[in-house]
């Protein structure tokens, strides 16, 4: 009978390593202590799965990025700081070209930094900042934390987890801009709204009558009335037929009858008179002027939205959906984008989108949670169009009151409908057509059931 070979006296055999420095001469699990800052690193590499290819890692920062340059077994060729400016990037990039760097994995996928890494023609490998903070502890478990380390671990791991790793796809010129339009006026609707509470806290205390005297603090009548009635004492001048008189100069809808607005006034508490008063004005003028600047701004970033979507080509896409305009239009367009290759399904739509819920398992417990890790602003677009589509959308609003019937308060019954659009913008997205509710069969399912129960 044959017998195993004999393994070797026991003691004699090369054991795994117990601290986190590794066995002398092996080739296989070995720590490079110059590729990490007080960090021991331990590394597996086999020749025959992983290309040979130069890789770099690039830790982003806001004055200079750390750069690392990894041969194909893991070996530190080169290691430098740049200066985020002209002359920084173009030697960096040069620098990378020169070490003969085919990719490089960094963990943001935008800015001037990307931008001349894509002209290089670089494959960028995206790795976000959450991901990092995890990978950290594979290679120490003192949890230091420094950026030269960090972009060892950026280049190793593009080498050791490639194929976990899709290559950087860009959007469009067209759809970069729209996005920034779309996140700008967004950005300016929440100064508005905080400069409007600020506005309507000052007047409560000074001047209660002006503070709810109109539906919004914020709109036009409101800011035209502030501006020539500042104070109590210009207010106590008013009467019924002074105040529509006034407001019919301006040309106010008349949705609300003078009678009603000057009730508003008598029954409010009384303001701030005397010479306080005036003091008082010159903070009411501020808010108001603010205002009108925030609104302007506004309207003339929806107008260039309007006319971005005009020459936009998957904007007929999402003009087809129910309940949607130009401003929602123009945000799912922003959000989603248009390169067709950063969702290759659509459950990474919905995964991204943060409406898809997270699983978590462990023995016999499993958790079906809320998705914290995701595209906050794609969530917020796609939430807001699925809200709003049930009251347009047979089938939208079955699952929504199927949802709030199974017990999910209303946000929960949103995501549901959000991920269940998800997969049917995606398909509409993949295939560049328009959504037409007669080939929806979920819908046509929900409308004939609805027609026979009538019936």
């Amino acid at each position: 009978m044959a017998q195993d070979p004999q393994t070797g006296y026991r003691a004699m055999r090369r054991r795994a390593p117990i601290s986190e420095q590794s066995a002398a001469g092996s080739r296989d699990h070995r720590v490079f202590s110059h590729c990490a800052n007080s960090e021991a690193t331990t590394m597996s590499f086999t020749p025959t799965t992983v290309p040979e290819r130069v890789r770099a890692g690039i830790d982003w920062a806001k004055d200079d990025h750390a750069t690392c340059i990894i041969d194909p077994a893991g070996e530190v060729l080169d290691r430098f700081v740049v200066d985020h400016d002209t002359v920084g990037l173009k030697s960096l990039v040069r620098r990378l070209l020169k070490a003969g760097v085919t990719e490089v994995g960094i963990e943001r996928g935008d800015g001037p930094l990307v931008d001349a890494l894509l002209q290089a023609e670089l494959t960028v490998l995206v790795i976000a900042p959450g991901q990092l903070k995890n990978l950290r502890s594979r290679y120490g478990s003192a949890g230091n934390k420094d950026d030269r380390f960090d972009a060892y671990v950026l280049a190793d791991v593009t080498r050791t987890d490639r194929h976990r790793l899709r290559a950087l796809v860009r959007d469009t010129a067209a759809t970069t801009a729209m996005r920034t339009t779309v996140r700008a006026r967004r950005d300016l609707v929440v100064h508005r709204v905080a400069a409007a509470n600020q506005l309507r806290a000052h007047l409560q205390l000074v001047f209660p009558a002006a503070a709810g005297l109109f539906a919004a603090i914020d709109s036009a009548i409101s800011l035209c009335f502030l501006e020539r009635f500042t104070t109590q004492a210009q207010a106590d001048w008013l009467s019924p037929k002074r105040l529509a008189t006034w407001l019919t100069s301006l040309g106010y809808s008349g949705r609300t009858d003078p009678q009603v607005l000057h009730a508003r006034l008598l029954a409010a508490p009384r303001g701030t008179i005397g010479t306080d008063a005036e003091v008082h004005a010159a903070t009411t003028h501020a808010y108001v002027a603010l205002l009108r600047v925030l609104n302007t701004q506004i309207a003339t970033l929806e107008d260039q939205l309007a006319a971005q979507l005009t020459t936009h080509p998957d904007a007929h896409i999402y003009a087809s959906l129910p309940r949607v305009k130009t401003l929602r239009v123009a945000r799912l367009i922003a959000e989603i984008g248009d390169a067709r290759g950063k969702f290759p399904t659509a459950d990474s739509l919905a995964a991204l989108a943060g409406v898809a819920p997270s699983t978590r398992q462990s023995g016999k417990v499993k958790a079906v949670t809320f998705r914290w890790g995701c595209n906050k602003q794609l969530r917020d677009a796609l939430c807001d169009f699925a809200g709003d589509s049930r009251h347009d959308n047979a089938w939208a609003a079955d699952l929504y009151n199927r949802a709030i019937a199974r017990g999910h308060d209303h946000p929960h019954a949103v995501r549901i409908l959000g991920k269940a659009w998800a997969g049917v913008i995606w398909r509409c997205w993949q295939d560049n057509l328009s959504y037409d509710p007669t080939q929806h069969r979920a819908l046509q399912n929900v409308l004939n059931n609805t027609t026979e129960k009538a019936a």
